[in-house]
């Protein structure tokens, strides 16, 4: 039964469904709460997305905003949704970042000692034993490390929904958004609050166009290496994700200007030629795939309630770490809503309002 159809009052309608809408959408039936969801095909960065979670940024050996805290909320947050779709969503598997140099073992010894990242990065160099990668440094390792299956998330929580009669996949008009005093009616449903999740989509959102969600396009690659036989992440100048079957994940690219989600073979090639410097074994490229990673300027997440529409909110943001960032941010954003919790002030889009009435 379409959306369009059904009668009475919900708790909130959710735009998008990507890894924060997903999220979400948790947090709603964990507390008992009724909504609908509204979403197209659009966006495909959580549908391309390596899903690796990885709480260190291994350019610079340093951690990532608040990675502990969110590690803590995501591995359970997945490990229920994967009891919930009955598929496994969540691959345990270490990171291993290829040293080039010296200079770099040094380096992440140096950054071993620091506090907040002893607990995840191991000070015991690993030694190449895969003839099919030059490394002669060897690797430092991450603990604590893994991938989320997030195509089989999507896949999955989509037909859960349809399953339910909680989805209508077409694209949000907002020409349709009524806001009234006590209400948001959009095609004959209302809600007492909606929830924007739409990922770059943001720029097409009347209402929350003024925040700087600047988008920055990733291509990625599979690739088939049937003498690989490697089981384990490895970075060096691009990731190599073992997918099992002999296949590889292999990514990814960072670009600001092309804002489309169609893969180009200047990006394959640059990934290619960055591979090819330290795989020595033959392989097959199988797949190419684009999307849009929402990207922040200030590299934080946008989550919280519009300065002067007080029933709409937004949930977005989240860049390249939205496995890791989405539940805690989701938790955060219902929390502020339902118990008036404050939101995080470096993810809170309250940051922005100075540019919100600027722009209007």
């Amino acid at each position: 039964m379409p959306i369009s159809y059904l009668c009475g009052m919900i708790d909130y309608l959710i735009v998008g469904l990507g890894l924060a809408g997903i999220s979400f959408c948790e947090q709603l039936e964990g507390n008992s709460k009724t909504y609908r969801v509204i979403a197209d095909k659009s966006q495909t960065s959580s549908v391309v997305a390596g899903g690796l979670y990885n709480p260190v940024i291994l350019k610079r050996f340093t951690l990532a905003w608040n990675a502990k805290e969110q590690l803590e909320q995501a591995l359970p947050f997945y490990e229920k949704l994967s009891k919930k779709l009955q598929v496994q969503l969540d691959f345990k598997i270490p990171v291993l970042r290829r040293f080039a140099s010296i200079e770099e073992q040094n380096m992440w010894f140096e950054a071993s000692d620091k506090p907040q990242l002893n607990y995840f990065l191991s000070t015991t160099i690993k030694k190449n034993n895969n003839i099919s990668f030059d490394a002669p440094f060897g690797y430092g390792e991450v603990r604590h490390t893994g991938r989320i299956d997030t195509k089989v998330l999507l896949v999955n929580y989509e037909r859960y929904l349809l399953e339910k009669e909680l989805l209508q996949q077409e694209t949000f008009d907002y020409t349709c958004l009524e806001i009234n005093e006590d209400a948001i009616t959009y095609k004959g449903v209302t809600a007492k609050k909606i929830i924007f999740a739409t990922g770059f989509g943001l720029t097409d959102n009347p209402f929350f166009n003024y925040l700087p969600l600047n988008g920055t396009k990733g291509e990625l690659l599979t690739i088939k290496a049937p003498a690989l036989k490697e089981e384990n992440v490895i970075k060096s100048s691009v990731f190599i994700i073992p997918l099992g079957s002999d296949l590889y994940r292999v990514g990814a690219t960072y670009k600001w200007k092309d804002k489309t989600n169609l893969p180009t073979e200047e990006s394959k090639l640059e990934l290619l030629e960055k591979l090819d410097t330290f795989l020595n074994c033959a392989y097959e490229v199988v797949d190419h795939v684009a999307g849009i990673r929402p990207t922040v300027a200030d590299r934080r997440p946008l989550v919280g309630q519009h300065p002067d529409e007080k029933k709409l909110f937004i949930l977005n943001g989240f860049g390249s770490r939205g496995v890791m960032i989405a539940p805690t941010a989701s938790a955060s954003l219902y929390q502020f809503i339902e118990n008036k919790e404050a939101i995080h002030p470096e993810m809170n889009i309250a940051r922005f309002t100075k540019k919100y009435y600027q722009k209007k």
